[in-house]
């Protein structure tokens, strides 16, 4: 015991019970804990009552902190229900956010192409990403049950297809992603392919593993017409042995051909890389198809038909092999000028007269008759071929063809035997236009400047 500066006692109360201080029974209350504890405070007067109340006020507040901080009332204090607060990562339930526990962010997908995408290009790649989390067991499968393949990359965040898809295809991916606390959840979606009214063709000449002479054209016709020309131009790629450089050239939105500034090299090969699998026309019209063709040139053999001399006159690489007369186009008709390129053979072949205009009573009309050895120049009929009977004593004196080139039997089997598909005609001193690009591979009379631009 101590005084206090009133020189009254001061009071300890290291020992005092907590429980008995909220004891609020009749006769075991705080205030009679305290007057039996302190007999002489009832002789203190008022003032020593109430200084007496107050310490039991402030002693009520110290002992609930003590409480509080202890876990006494843990039961009516948020998130510390339990001793442990576990962290979001053991629990790995919440996803909202909170005053103590961190948010998990729901793993982000997204797929490429998006599920419900219709017409769907099938070179286009597909894909899919996670973002917040990782993927596992990623599947890509076909309406008809063909899987693509496919990789996952090692850390889990994406999956990328390996192979293309098919044209008119529906399909099908599935995969499972978990969040960043292993919570899984499988998803599946679906897509379309372009459709068939919508795929793009090609046919190409030469044909593959063929043989044509050095004046032969790359013609490409294609089954939709292209708008796109230049993303056309761009996936083919046209290379030769001889390491000439060619162009391109449009006659029409359906047909393009390409071909070196001169002629081919004699005896070199040209190799044809068409990457034309996913490629946009235009119009919505995709190509279907990859393809490598190569096609060789043999000897570079070039005759020259002189309408004003009547001479037929061959080289076989640059040298001259033979020379032979003939009757051209009359000046009704007179032969096509320029280089023409032959086309086909035939041992013989049968013409008609109304198949260029001319009717019975015509004087030019000639009926109906078959010839020997022909060399076919343009699809509208021109050949070289041997001469009729009536026209064999007019070989090398004048000119009454209906734009063939006529030859006697010795020169017209030469060429049906030595000359072939790709060897080229220079028809000269002739009254006659050049043939129309189309009636046969004029692309020879058309400028280099001209012709690449």
């Amino acid at each position: 015991m101590g005084l206090n500066p009133d020189g009254e006692q001061a009071d300890t109360f290291e020992h005092v019970d907590a429980a008995r201080l909220f004891d609020t029974e009749p006769g075991s209350g705080s205030a009679d804990y305290l007057d039996t504890a302190y007999p002489d405070a009832a002789h203190l007067g008022p003032a020593a009552t109430n200084r007496r109340r107050f310490r039991k006020v402030a002693w009520i507040v110290v002992v609930c902190l003590i409480a509080a901080l202890s876990g006494t009332f843990a039961a009516v204090a948020p998130h510390a229900a339990s001793a442990a607060i576990e962290s979001e990562g053991s629990s790995g339930e919440r996803s909202e956010a909170s005053a103590v526990l961190p948010v998990v962010k729901p793993a982000t997908v997204v797929a490429s192409p998006a599920s419900g995408a219709k017409q769907v290009n099938p070179a286009a790649p597909v894909t899919i990403s996670v973002k917040d989390g990782t993927l596992d067991r990623v599947s890509l499968t076909s309406a008809r049950g063909k899987t693509v393949d496919g990789a996952l990359t090692p850390d889990g965040l994406s999956w990328t297809a390996s192979t293309p898809l098919e044209f008119n295809s529906s399909y099908t991916f599935n995969y499972t992603v978990a969040d960043t606390v292993g919570r899984a959840t499988s998803k599946t979606g679906s897509f379309t392919t372009v459709s068939t009214q919508n795929e793009a063709d090609a046919a190409m000449y030469p044909l593959d593993g063929s043989k044509v002479g050095v004046a032969q054209p790359l013609q490409l016709t294609f089954s939709e017409p292209v708008v796109n020309k230049a993303a056309v131009e761009k996936a083919i790629k046209v290379t030769s042995t001889s390491g000439q450089v060619g162009a391109f050239h449009w006659f029409s939105d359906t047909m393009v051909r390409y071909r070196p500034e001169n002629f081919w090299a004699a005896n070199s090969t040209v190799t044809v890389d068409l990457k034309l699998f996913g490629v946009d026309f235009g119009n919505g019209q995709i190509g279907n198809f990859n393809k490598t063709n190569t096609f060789k040139i043999g000897d570079k053999k070039v005759a020259v038909a002189d309408a004003v001399a009547h001479t037929f006159t061959v080289s076989v690489n640059d040298q001259q092999v033979g020379q032979w007369q003939d009757t051209m186009g009359d000046t009704r008709f007179p032969s096509a000028r320029g280089y023409l390129v032959l086309m086909e053979k035939y041992r013989v072949e049968h013409m008609d007269a109304s198949t260029i205009g001319l009717k019975p009573g015509d004087p030019a009309y000639y009926g109906q008759l078959d010839v020997n050895y022909a060399t076919r120049l343009t699809p509208s009929g021109e050949f070289i071929h041997q001469a009729t009977d009536a026209a064999l004593p007019y070989v090398g004196v004048t000119n009454l063809s209906h734009g063939c080139i006529g030859l006697g039997p010795d020169g017209a089997k030469w060429v049906y035997d030595n000359m072939t598909t790709g060897d080229v005609v220079q028809v000269v001193n002739t009254q006659g236009d050049y043939a129309n690009f189309d009636d046969g591979f004029g692309d020879w009379n058309i400028p280099w400047a001209q012709y690449a631009n």
